[in-house]
């Protein structure tokens, strides 16, 4: 399996601010509001829930939900006034520091290019699109579905999916078996999406069973694809709010 670590970031020019301002809003919700996982009632209530988002309802009480073999209680506490805020507040909470550790690295590490190449308030509209375009995908997945989702990881891979788009070829440094490779980034990209499709029928069919919203990584990865596909009809290089070169880096060596 390919972990990545970095990317070569040597053309980048300027700060990426908004993908620093996410981090730290997530680390705050994390810390503050969700008491480092422990806020319980926050977190089933602030989570994403399909059930609620379709019936329009807040779910309170505890239900009995069937995982395979397994009966599994969950607990529901009362969310906000509409109940479809969830969309937006289960974006910044994470299940875990690991979660947390990992959404934050593949966001600094995709994230400021994209933020270069549009700008700061495009790339933070593709962030949010991508986030509820992510959860659209899990409901459709399962729609009558009481489990929590919450996470950063559907905007996320929106991002990730513009990256696809925009800089395809860029070097993109991951650890594979313990020794650090350089890859092109269609690679790693292509891979993890291809690992999303197949382990998301898994879970649909009901052969695997976990805590992974498959359906909202899809869904955001393919808003991802088609947000940077129209933006950059709209966005030119010069047109960014800050430039980035490595588009120019990037297709000098597709020329070549």
């Amino acid at each position: 399996m390919l972990l990545p670590i970095g990317d070569d970031d040597r053309d980048l020019s300027g700060p990426a601010y908004v993908c620093v301002a996410i981090i730290i809003a997530n680390i705050l919700v994390f810390l503050i509001f969700q008491q480092a996982g422990g806020n319980d009632a926050f977190n089933a209530g602030y989570s994403a829930i399909p059930f609620e988002l379709t019936q329009g309802v807040d779910l309170v009480g505890t239900r009995v939900v069937r995982a395979g073999a397994e009966s599994v209680q969950i607990q529901h506490t009362p969310g906000p006034v509409p109940i479809h805020l969830t969309l937006l507040t289960s974006m910044f909470m994470h299940g875990g520091i690991m979660h947390l550790a990992g959404n934050i690295l593949f966001l600094w590490i995709f994230g400021d290019n994209i933020e270069h190449r549009f700008g700061h308030v495009p790339f933070f509209a593709l962030y949010l699109v991508s986030g509820l375009a992510a959860m659209v995908g899990q409901v459709l997945l399962d729609p009558s579905s009481v489990v929590p989702n919450l996470g950063a990881s559907g905007a996320i891979s929106g991002v990730m999916g513009a990256y696809l788009v925009l800089f395809p070829r860029n070097r993109v440094y991951a650890v594979f078996f313990f020794v650090i490779v350089t890859v092109p980034a269609v690679v790693v990209l292509g891979a993890w999406i291809f690992f999303q499709v197949i382990d998301g029928f898994g879970a649909l069919s009901g052969q695997q069973i976990g805590g992974i919203a498959y359906g909202a990584h899809i869904g955001g990865f393919i808003a991802g694809l088609v947000l940077a596909m129209i933006l950059r009809q709209f966005i030119s290089e010069k047109q960014s709010t800050v430039f980035s070169r490595a588009t120019r880096s990037d297709r000098s060596r597709r020329v070549r």
